[in-house]
């Protein structure tokens, strides 16, 4: 096989691999819904819900990190940028709070690396590509 060759089927499995990590899997807990996580790392300029929130400042946009939804309870699209969640990792019940700024395909959330980072205390989540969390729409307090 030549390296060139080689090289395209690295790249395609490597593909898979990631795609396959990004698919969330979601299953119900009372008013609460677990996820699959995989990382996020926005460039807010293309996300989704810069159409709507673009005037916002930059104190309003930073105050909480960031996440993509597609959840499969609550508000979808437009409706859903901008809320908060309040996400709990079901392994260590180490929780943080993030604004939708952006949809995802995956199913699930999306978070952006450090979320995903201050909710993986353990390591779990960084060795396996994911985490299991739980979240909860919350008032963001703006």
């Amino acid at each position: 096989m030549h390296a060139i060759e080689m090289a395209r089927l690295m790249c395609l499995c490597l593909m898979l691999l990631l795609c396959l990590l990004a698919n969330g899997i979601a299953q119900e807990h009372g008013d609460e819904h677990s996820q699959q996580q995989a990382l996020f790392r926005p460039n807010n300029e293309g996300a989704y819900c810069s159409t709507w929130d673009a005037d916002k400042p930059y104190d309003w946009r930073s105050k909480y990190g960031w996440t993509a939804f597609c959840g499969p309870v609550g508000p979808q699209g437009q409706e859903a940028c901008g809320r908060c969640l309040r996400v709990t990792n079901t392994g260590t019940g180490d929780e943080a709070t993030v604004r939708i700024v952006d949809q995802c395909s995956s199913g699930g959330l999306d978070l952006d690396a450090g979320v995903f980072q201050q909710l993986d205390t353990d390591g779990t989540g960084n060795a396996q590509g994911h985490l299991i969390v739980d979240y909860q729409f919350v008032d963001c307090g703006d």
